[in-house]
């Protein structure tokens, strides 16, 4: 078949695996190009690996350090008349690379948040792999399945206490407009907590202890987000922002449990960036745009890969790693500069639907987003009859 993007909202439901191969190629070689990670990671558990950070933890870790690495995800697999998740044909290059390079790489395609799952990842890891020196939590997910009480638990992106009236960008539409949302309830609160925050971490990293298979000085990572003033009342001080508090909380546990290995557990702040999750948070594509340009202008723009390879060089792997007051690793640092959110608010009250492509960079925000799903990369012929049906090897 000939694969066109189809977008509907914040979702594309087709993926190229070309496309998404050579996306990731391309994060290969940015790693390269920088050089190896001194005394890096060698084997390493990245739960939610398919996509944004989680695809750069494991490259980095692969591509930086010589990694064996098993990565878990939840993508939807090809069939004859569709493609598959873009997660999947991700994943799937990622692993004909790594093992071209001699790498060790194994994937496990199900629900993190299952015993089933955190079952299947100990049984491969003690047949195949040494003990995980780095643990990588990046699972963003809308909904989740308890799995001691089967509840079902969804996630909202709504203000606490207040109603929120701003402006959003229609990223199909190209417009902006002005948007309001009414404040979540006790529940919703809570929901968005169990599934966003960081109970199933901690799930993790125990039963992985458990098993034995945490190393001597074995450090784990979730990644989190602040931000500015301007996205604070539907995201830092909103529902999620409950559930990021709750991650800052499991991390403070989980330090308390590796202190027992020599290890570490942080959260990362990373920057605003076009990822399949953010694209879904009202007004933060019309902020990502305005930053885009201004970032990019200034030299200090970064995505993914070039965020998570400075995060292992300059912060994870260093004799002495560089946090905040709260202990967490700043890689929002770029983003949050005085200089860079001073442009950010003068653009803001002025930006409107007729000058979007004059003070803010869409058309970038535009590629980046197709290029989550392989589209828009130079290289790959997207008028080719080609098949989805693209999978691992043995």
């Amino acid at each position: 078949m000939v694969i066109k993007p189809r977008i509907r909202g914040f979702v594309c439901l087709t993926a190229h695996p070309e496309g998404c191969a050579k996306h990731v190629e391309e994060q290969i070689n940015y790693v390269r190009k920088n050089g190896k990670i001194n005394d890096g990671p060698k084997s390493v558990l990245v739960i939610g690996g398919s996509t944004g950070y989680g695809l750069a933890s494991r490259i980095s870790a692969a591509f930086g350090s010589g990694a064996a690495t098993l990565a878990v995800f939840f993508e939807k697999e090809p069939t004859e008349s569709k493609t598959a998740t873009a997660g999947w044909y991700n994943s799937v290059a990622f692993e004909k690379f790594a093992k071209k390079e001699g790498l060790k790489a194994r994937s496990i395609n199900g629900d993190a948040f299952s015993d089933e799952i955190k079952d299947q990842v100990i049984d491969l890891a003690k047949k195949e792999f040494k003990p995980f020196d780095l643990v990588i939590y990046s699972v963003a997910a809308p909904r989740r399945v308890h799995p001691k009480t089967g509840e079902v638990a969804s996630s909202v992106l709504k203000p606490i206490d207040q109603t929120y009236d701003g402006k959003t960008l229609n990223t199909d539409k190209i417009e902006i407009h002005d948007v309001h949302l009414e404040p979540a309830s006790e529940k919703e609160i809570q929901d968005t907590i169990t599934v966003m925050g960081g109970e199933d971490w901690e799930m993790w990293i125990n039963h992985l202890n458990d098993a034995g298979l945490l190393a001597e000085g074995c450090q784990t990572v979730a990644y989190t987000y602040i931000g500015t003033e301007l996205t604070w009342p539907i995201y830092w001080e909103g529902t999620i922002g409950q559930a990021k508090e709750d991650l800052d909380k499991t991390s403070a546990r989980l330090n308390k449990l590796l202190e027992t290995k020599n290890g570490k557990s942080f959260v990362a702040v990373m920057k605003a960036l076009v990822t399949q999750a953010s694209s879904a948070i009202p007004v933060v594509p019309l902020y990502i745009s305005i930053l885009y340009k201004i970032m990019k202008e200034k030299g200090t723009h970064e995505g993914c890969i070039e965020q998570i390879y400075r995060m292992y060089r300059d912060r994870l792997y260093t004799d002495e790693p560089q946090t905040d007051d709260d202990g967490r690793l700043r890689l929002d640092d770029l983003e949050m500069a005085k200089d860079i959110q001073a442009k950010v608010n003068e653009i803001w009250p002025r930006i409107k639907t007729e000058n979007i492509h004059e003070l803010s960079d869409f058309e970038g925000y535009r590629a980046e987003f197709l290029k989550l799903f392989g589209f828009g990369l130079a290289g790959v012929d997207y008028d080719a009859d080609i098949s989805p049906m693209v999978g691992f090897e043995d």
